[in-house]
């Protein structure tokens, strides 16, 4: 973990931007308003510090007329109009409120815009792509689960930031309020012949201090305790939603053993982070609960001799006490705020790293470089592996249109590394890759996004960017004419459908768009070759002015190209 300069200096990054957003007025204005409110109550406390004094001296002096002047009206003080309680209740309940409500605005509106943002940044320039390639990277530095990242952290940041920013703000402004109180009150105390005015505001600074002190020792390991419960949390929950995704291919292997061990392991890391929290927190609630019972009864020991001596009458006396415990309680800020400064701290820290780790992606200048053309064209490209091992070196080709090509290779060798460098997202590498702009890509694995099942064939257009007849046409094509009355039904269609009938929705989707290249990295390996013939053919028909370039094993699929390019070795030829 950083140091905590380090972490205040990450969550100042991370707020100020909507501070100056084109929310600025509102946001600024909102939370001027949301601290306004909070001072007023500091205000309102020291008012009733006040009406609290001259209450407990009319008991004390059973003047009934002030009892009920303090309760009901207002009474004339030697230092001013003190109003009754009712009214100060009634305005303290109203402040309560809208405080309450219009901080729980400002909240949403500040999460809103900044999961906005940061969704837009993880998304363009394909940052989610290249922090998912390296995975041991992103787990090492809190990058991993960027849907924790970006669904929970940043909802935690924003509450804990505004609750603790406010939160020490009033308690500055309550310590110079209280303490001019307390100082008034305390009168000297006589130590070794030496006098020593307000002595009480002495006394609550040296027992914050020693209570401070005391917090940050036994509290201190909860700041990377926290940073990885949330790790833990999200690996365990990611492992139930891999099962989820992936119901029938447990199903079929049997294994349900295998997945609980797995499940099991991951669940038994998040017990175990959780009992050290839970020791961890035990020993600071000890100190701080022993702390906080303490202070109550403290500062009237400490002010009894004062009270005995009749220097104190008894309102003075809870004045004194509960002035102690504002000084006492804004000095033991730190105190207090431990634990939620703790996990607000790990929150900064993974946004933080998350935040760089988007940055350094969407600079990082590695891969082949895109350049606009009617053909395909590779000059001098070099590809690799994320650690380093070489796929490809100095490849150079054309590829001319209308000249259907198939790339085969045994596995491993960078075909697929080399159908994403033609995509544009493979990162590590080098070389010149001319293509056209409007070229489609289908992988082995089609993606489904989560919606209706016309959503799933328009991919990545809007639904309404087909005719509803051109659509059903196109299924009916593919061989999914029994899912035309499902159009419009939202389901899981990863899991509805079959392997197949995934890539012949695929396919759908490549007749829709009409692209001028057309790139299959074994987009119909999961049909058999009957199947796989009648696609091949219908991209033929359907589309003539389409280049096919396929990436297959199958000799079947390579009989139906013109071009066969062979990976091996790290040289792609011409196959003699």
């Amino acid at each position: 973990m950083r140091g905590f300069g380090q972490s205040l200096r990450d969550a100042w990054r991370l707020a100020l931007p909507y501070f100056v957003s084109e929310e600025r007025w509102s946001a600024r204005g909102l939370f001027a308003i949301v601290l306004s409110m909070r001072l007023v109550m500091v205000a309102m406390g020291v008012l009733l510090s006040y009406w609290n004094r001259a209450f407990f001296n009319a008991l004390q002096e059973k003047d009934w007329d002030s009892f009920i002047s303090l309760l009901f009206s207002y009474k004339l003080t030697p230092g001013g109009v003190l109003p009754g309680f009712v009214f100060v209740a009634a305005l303290f309940v109203i402040v309560a409120i809208y405080r309450l409500y219009l901080n729980q605005w400002l909240t949403i509106r500040w999460r809103r815009w900044m999961t906005e943002r940061l969704m837009a940044q993880w998304l363009s320039g394909q940052a989610y792509w290249r922090i998912g390639l390296a995975a041991d990277t992103a787990r090492a530095y809190g990058t991993d689960n960027p849907d924790q990242r970006i669904a929970e952290d940043v909802r935690d940041f924003i509450d804990d930031t505004l609750s603790l920013g406010i939160g020490l703000v009033s308690a500055v402004v309550s310590l110079v309020s209280y303490v001019a109180i307390l100082w008034s009150l305390s009168g000297a105390l006589e130590v070794f012949g030496v006098s020593v005015p307000g002595y009480m505001v002495w006394v609550a600074v040296a027992y914050a201090v020693v209570g401070t002190w005391l917090t940050h020792l036994v509290g201190r390991k909860l700041v990377p305790l926290r940073f990885q419960k949330q790790r833990v949390e999200a690996d365990f929950r990611f492992a139930l939603a891999r099962i989820r995704e992936n119901l029938e291919g447990i199903a079929l292997s049997r294994g349900e053993a295998q997945e609980r061990a797995n499940l099991t392991t991951r669940f038994r890391a998040l017990i175990g982070n959780w009992r050290e929290i839970m020791e961890r927190t035990k020993k600071l609630t000890t100190l701080t609960a022993a702390y906080d019972q303490a202070s109550v009864v403290f500062p009237i020991v400490v002010a009894a001799p004062r009270y005995f001596s009749g220097a104190l009458p008894l309102g003075g006396l809870t004045q004194t006490s509960g002035a102690f415990g504002q000084v006492e309680g804004a000095l033991s800020w730190f105190v207090h705020a431990y634990s939620s400064l703790a996990g607000w701290r790990a929150t900064v820290d993974r946004l933080a790293a998350f935040q760089r780790a988007i940055e350094a992606a969407q600079a990082h200048n590695g891969g082949v470089r895109l350049h606009p053309a009617e053909f395909v064209e590779l000059e001098k490209v070099s590809l690799s592996l994320p650690g380093g091992q070489a796929l490809l070196s100095d490849a150079s080709l054309r590829l001319e249109p209308h000249q259907s090509v198939v790339v085969t290779g045994r596995s491993g060798t960078g075909k697929s590394t080399l159908f994403r460098a033609l995509a544009g997202i493979w990162p590590f590498g080098g070389g010149d890759v001319s293509r056209p702009p409007d070229a489609l890509f289908l992988p082995q694995r089609p993606y489904l996004p989560l919606g209706t099942l016309r959503q799933a064939v328009c991919y990545p257009a809007a639904p309404e960017a087909h005719p509803d007849g051109e659509v059903r046409t196109m299924l009916e094509e593919v061989g999914l004419g029994h899912l035309m009355d499902r159009l419009d039904q939202d389901e899981p269609w990863s899991q509805r459908l079959s392997g197949g009938e995934q890539q012949r929705l695929a396919i759908a989707r490549a007749l829709l768009a009409r692209p001028s290249w057309l790139f299959m990295d074994e987009a119909t390996a999961s049909l058999d070759a009957e199947g796989e013939a009648e696609l091949y053919d219908l991209l033929r028909r359907r589309l003539p002015e389409t280049t096919l370039v396929s990436i297959a094993h199958r000799a079947s699929v390579a009989a139906m190209h013109e071009r066969q390019l062979v990976l091996a070795g790290g040289y792609l030829r011409d196959k003699m």
